[in-house]
């Protein structure tokens, strides 16, 4: 036999396989997408490559987008309309705490609380505002319960002492306030005794402080504060002597030499009992 008459070409030889690779893994063919990127075929971003599947992923995000948007707005609008449009959250109920001298319906009547007025546009501030404008009421708070239910909590002023004029009794508090007249003298109270009462009155301020300032078991005791300027205050006993206070100041140390001293046949016999200065006491 020759190499002519063999069918297969040498290896090396222009045209021939590689060893071990069959013929039909050569280049493709003609019509055959090729993987090359360069080649601009699939799947690089041709026609029906990665661009097409880009813009189907895009076209759900934008639907997506707003439906969350359309879904958030009907949630605020529904609890726009739950706190301001509807029925549900509006006052129907106002309670009233911490009174004792002014009445309910007095104070219902002067916070001017409109029922069914949704829990959100009540002023608390201003409803606070207009109860603190009883004499009866030193301070108020405002508070919305919900649902329906305002509940207003008052601090009413302490009467500490009582001034007669013009025929009545007038229960002032600390601060000289008249907190409620009557016609009859109410027990338990002092009278207070000064030129000119008020709440700007420099003496009745003073008198007022030194008798907030007593205990218990001085100011039982009690029966008229006397003030004639503030740095001069005298305390008469109901059974016992008038105490010479002076101005307010001091008075824990005033109040200790005076319950000592009423503890001395000294100072059981005296009628009066100066303590305006506590370095030095005395008594007549």
């Amino acid at each position: 036999m020759t190499e002519a008459g063999t069918s297969q070409r040498r290896p090396g030889t222009p045209g021939a396989p590689a060893p071990g690779r069959p013929a039909s893994l050569g280049a493709p063919s003609a019509g055959m997408p090729s993987d090359d990127p360069a080649s601009g075929g699939p799947p690089g971003g041709g026609p029906d490559g990665g661009g097409t599947r880009t813009g189907a992923r895009r076209r759900p995000s934008r639907w997506k987008v707003a439906f969350v948007t359309l879904l958030v707005l009907g949630v605020l609008g529904a609890v726009t309309w739950v706190l301001l449009g509807s029925r549900l959250l509006v006052v129907r109920t106002v309670e009233v705490t911490g009174a004792n001298l002014a009445p309910r319906d007095r104070i219902v009547a002067a916070a001017g609380i409109r029922l069914g007025v949704p829990m959100v546009r009540l002023d608390t501030g201003a409803v606070r505002q207009r109860v603190e404008r009883l004499r009866e009421v030193e301070s108020a708070t405002v508070e919305r319960q919900l649902p329906a239910t305002v509940r207003i909590v008052v601090r009413e002023r302490v009467p500490v002492a009582v001034l007669q004029r013009s025929g009545r009794y007038h229960q002032l508090d600390r601060h000289g306030v008249t907190v409620v007249d009557s016609a009859a003298r109410p027990p338990g109270l002092p009278t207070l005794t000064v030129a000119t009462p008020g709440p700007s009155d420099p003496a009745t301020l003073a008198a007022l402080n030194v008798l907030s300032g007593l205990p218990e078991r001085l100011r039982g005791r009690l029966a008229d504060v006397e003030a004639t300027s503030p740095g001069d205050v005298s305390l008469h006993l109901s059974s016992g002597p008038t105490v010479v206070w002076g101005p307010a100041e001091r008075a824990q140390e005033k109040i200790r030499l005076f319950e000592a001293l009423q503890r001395t046949a000294a100072g059981r016999s005296a009628r009066v009992i100066d303590v305006s200065s506590p370095e030095v006491v005395t008594t007549r």
